[in-house]
């Protein structure tokens, strides 16, 4: 079975796409969606609902949104960084943030890219479809 995508969106409607995007493109990974940052912490680390959750099947990606209920996304990344466990899982901050310093603090924190998600929906779907071929088919991952 192929590594999961954790997808961190609390937008039904960018999920939605999101998830359309890696079907319609073939990509046949399962995505895992937290909907807020303590969801996906929860999940990276066997806690909460996702207690007991088999800690070896890590992410092959995660798609981080910024604006989240609970726990930001500046937040989730800086635990991942942090934990020895999550820290090289790349991380693609998908976010509509325009604020610059949003951007310096993700790369700061050690994401792997930083992309603005566009309005217009043939463009969100080329977004999603050249990170999938990216990350999932052209990018060699550690393999802890």
């Amino acid at each position: 079975m192929q590594a999961a995508i954790l997808l961190v969106e609390d937008n039904p409607d960018d999920e939605a796409l999101t998830v359309r995007a890696f079907s319609k493109n073939s990509i046949q990974n399962p995505i895992v969606v937290a909907h807020d940052g303590q969801e996906a912490l929860d999940y990276l680390y066997g806690t909460g609902r996702y207690a007991g959750r088999d800690l070896s099947s890590r992410p092959v990606l995660i798609l981080l949104d910024i604006k989240l209920p609970k726990l930001n996304g500046i937040e989730v990344l800086r635990q991942i960084r942090g934990h020895e466990a999550t820290r090289l899982i790349p991380v693609v901050v998908l976010t509509t943030s325009k604020e610059e310093d949003d951007l310096v603090k993700s790369y700061s924190l050690g994401a792997n890219s930083y992309i603005r998600k566009p309005v217009d929906f043939q463009q969100f779907m080329e977004v999603v479809r050249q990170v999938g071929i990216y990350w999932l088919m052209l990018n060699e991952p550690v393999h802890a």
